[in-house]
């Protein structure tokens, strides 16, 4: 039986309508805080109710969601491709995360950039009762936090500048919203290799990130997340190990 056979619909008409969803997907992981369907639909160059065929098709796989606000953004199902795709990564940096977790007593987080954002993409998590846990998938400001800075400092200058939203958000008291002094921060990242976060995303947690780099060039970042009064007692410490973890690390996806 042939495809148009199964499915009823044209060969050459299915490639389409998939080339236009792949577009579709494309133009939403390049709008991390989302499109209306009819900035999606003014972006993908489609009438509004061929949009909202395919934009419907799209979420009930999981592709898309809507936010509450109403706008579109990429669904947790390509957000579990995009945490698997990375199997390779996780798989290498696993035994030095799990062993810097245990030798701190504190969460350990692994993160990648995807789509202007920070995506968890593993995590090993502190013991005590204490403690920070975030979902594997779960996506974070890039500005706000330490492994998003790590990221952003790692970048070339003409992508950070892609990558940075004009408008920093406040989402504590403590966030930088400046951008010229993010930026400078972000030079003091490049200089020491360490980047933090002090309550800036959440009231009461901070941590320190800083990046490793694989043999093609990809970027992730490696975090110690810590509840605030905890992690300040133990600044030091807590960097001088990270950052011994970071070239590990780096030893093994540079395959030295």
């Amino acid at each position: 039986m042939t495809v148009e056979e199964r499915t009823g619909v044209p060969r050459r008409e299915g490639v389409q309508v998939i080339a236009r969803a792949a577009e579709m997907l494309r133009r939403l992981a390049a709008e991390p805080h989302g499109l209306t369907l009819i900035e999606l639909s003014a972006r993908v160059g489609l009438p509004r109710s061929t949009s909202h065929r395919i934009v419907r098709a799209l979420t009930q796989e999981g592709f898309v969601r809507a936010a509450p606000s109403g706008k579109l953004r990429i669904g947790p199902a390509l957000v579990g491709i995009a945490v698997s795709s990375r199997r390779d990564l996780r798989h290498e940096a696993g035994p030095y995360l799990e062993r810097l977790s245990h030798e701190l007593g504190e969460t350990v987080d692994l993160a990648v950039l995807d789509a202007g954002e920070v995506l968890f993409i593993d995590q090993y998590t502190s013991r005590r009762t204490l403690r920070i846990v975030a979902e594997i998938g779960a996506r974070f400001p890039l500005h706000a936090t330490a492994n998003g800075k790590a990221l952003l400092a790692a970048l070339p200058v003409d992508e950070l500048g892609v990558a940075l939203p004009k408008r920093l958000a406040a989402i504590t008291e403590h966030t930088i919203t400046d951008r010229a002094a993010l930026l400078r921060e972000l030079d003091d990242v490049r200089r020491t290799g360490v980047a933090y976060d002090h309550e800036e995303h959440s009231v009461g947690i901070a941590a320190v990130g800083t990046a490793v780099r694989d043999t093609v060039g990809a970027i992730a970042a490696v975090t110690v997340v810590a509840p605030a009064a905890r992690f300040c007692d133990s600044e030091a410490e807590i960097t001088a190990a990270l950052l011994r973890a970071r070239d590990e690390i780096q030893v093994v996806l540079s395959g030295d």
